[in-house]
């Protein structure tokens, strides 16, 4: 098996730092939908793992639209 590696920058936004997703990763994810992007640290194999959740509650943005 082949391993597959993405390389993003770090953007400095106010006080905190942002990145992009690839789309590739996300290919199976419902677009109409929001999602939460989950990333957990694993120190026995010292990686990161990347999860998405939908958001299923809506937020006071989304009552108003």
């Amino acid at each position: 098996m082949h391993s597959i590696e993405f390389k993003r920058k770090l953007y400095k936004r106010g006080s905190s730092f942002e990145t992009t997703i690839p789309m590739p990763l996300l290919f199976a994810l419902d677009k109409d939908r929001k999602h939460n992007v989950v990333f957990s640290f694993d120190p026995q194999t010292n990686k990161w793992y990347l999860k998405f959740e939908q958001i299923k509650k809506e937020s006071v943005e989304d009552k108003i639209k």
